[in-house]
Parts: structure tokens; C-alpha cells; sequence
């Protein structure tokens, strides 16, 4: 335990992971909205126990994730950008 609290550490970051974000986002928004429109028929129960904010927030992360499905795909798009203009400039050195 006293390692633990030595001080600062000499480790590098590690390099971040990437994967299919676009899908990952994508099918994170679709659930959120799936889970707004099960429980819409259930708004008078959970108006009368004070639950309303549950319906409320499956709805807002459905249109964040509207926002985060457009913030991916734009991110996607500079990085292979990016990935082309290099293979051709790799090229145009050679």
C-alpha cells in the first residue's frame, strides 16, 4: 500500500483503443431511445410515483446521442482523411 502512495509514477499513457465508435454510438442511442418508447406507455405510473424524470432521461440520451452519432462520424471522416493525405504524400516523397 505504501508503493501506492510513493509519489508520481514513471509510466507512459497508453496509446488510446480504438474500435468501432461510430457503431458503438449508434447502438447506444438506439437503446436509450428504445427504452423512451417502452416506458411511454407507463407515463401516468411513473408521473404518479415521481418517477417522470426516467422517461425524461432516456429521451434525452437518445438526442445526445443524435448529437454524439454526428461528432463520431465527422471524427471518423478527418482521421481517414488524414490517413489518405499522408499515404500520398508518403508517395509523392518516394
Amino acid at each position: 500500500m505504501a508503493a501506492f502512495f510513493s509519489g508520481p509514477t514513471k509510466h507512459e499513457a497508453p496509446e488510446p483503443l480504438e474500435g468501432p465508435v461510430v457503431a458503438t454510438i449508434t447502438g447506444g442511442t438506439i437503446l436509450w431511445f428504445v427504452l423512451f418508447v417502452v416506458q411511454l406507455p407507463f407515463y401516468g405510473w411513473f408521473d404518479d410515483h415521481g418517477r417522470l424524470w426516467w422517461l425524461w432521461t432516456c429521451l434525452a440520451g437518445a438526442g445526445l446521442g443524435l448529437i454524439g452519432i454526428w461528432y463520431v462520424r465527422k471524427r471518423d471522416a478527418a482521421i481517414k482523411r488524414e490517413a489518405a493525405a499522408g499515404v500520398t504524400k508518403a508517395e509523392a516523397v518516394e
